[in-house]
């Protein structure tokens, strides 16, 4: 490996349990734009150093739309993080996908209407520039490929690829708005990838997501609709598939040559800003 890799999770709905860090350690830390929804929690899994952080705060008392994302991926960055794996709670738009199983999504369709999707945003000081970022790929390639390899390897079925639709929540959708987001030919529906996504590009890191699919939203004229209560329910039901995958990714990571995609993201995080 010509390059040291550190890897950022960003943990979703129950998907933020320290168990799986070795040599565990809690960091407050705070960045140019105020603080992280909780402490860094620094560790390592076979090795690899891994910077665990809960997206809505280990008592889940922020919602989606005022999480701090841009404090979550400057922390993560600041704490020397070349990667993030992101880890969602989302709705299925497609009889195919079903509760339980796991998506690597490649795309987004942004319905956000209250989040800051920049670092550049003319008054932080050093970050008084603009930036014109590309989103296609909007997920860094490398990242997905070895989520995919590594599910394959154990045998936990991930599906390769899907769009997520992305709401400002924290509601659920109108049954008028699940059947249009289908319409458009989307795969699942959440609430928090946007801005991750964009941020974690912007600055640079490596970013994938693990998706898993907890209700059928409420476009399914049988069975449950989306409920917090069943969505709960599903997740911890297969949460153990998530945990499994992960801990068996981060030594993979840890074994790769990264220097080209790291590189490669951080030019394109540079270039990408007009002064």
């Amino acid at each position: 490996m010509s390059l040291t890799i550190k890897i950022g999770i960003i943990g979703g709905t129950g998907l933020d349990n320290p168990d799986i860090l070795k040599d565990r350690t809690e960091k407050v830390t705070t960045t140019p734009f105020g603080n992280p929804s909780d402490a860094l929690i620094l560790g390592n899994i076979e090795g690899v150093p891994v910077v665990l952080l809960a997206r809505h705060g280990r008592k889940h008392n922020i919602s989606p739309t005022d999480v701090n994302y841009r404090a979550n991926i400057w922390a993560l960055k600041q704490e020397g993080c070349t990667h993030v794996i992101a880890t969602n709670a989302c709705g299925s738009l497609q009889e195919e996908i079903a509760p339980g199983d796991l998506i690597i999504i490649d795309n987004f369709i942004d319905r956000t209407t209250k989040r800051q999707q920049t670092f550049y945003d003319g008054h932080t000081e050093n970050f008084k520039a603009i930036c014109h970022l590309p989103m296609e790929p909007a997920f860094c390639q490398d990242t997905r490929k070895i989520i995919l390899e590594t599910a394959k390897e154990i045998g936990v079925n991930a599906r390769d690829g899907g769009t997520i639709v992305v709401i400002e929540g924290p509601r659920f959708s109108s049954i008028a708005e699940s059947n249009l987001f289908r319409s458009w030919g989307a795969h699942v529906i959440g609430m928090t990838s946007i801005p991750e996504i964009v941020l974690a590009k912007e600055a640079g890191l490596c970013y994938g997501v693990i998706a898993m699919a907890t209700d059928y939203d409420c476009w399914r004229d049988i069975g449950e609709k989306v409920s917090h209560k069943n969505v709960l329910e599903i997740f911890h039901q297969n949460v153990q598939k998530v945990l499994q995958l992960l801990t068996a990714l981060i030594p993979r990571m840890g074994r790769k040559d990264w220097g080209t995609a790291m590189e490669d993201a951080q030019a394109l995080a540079k270039n990408s800003i007009f002064h």
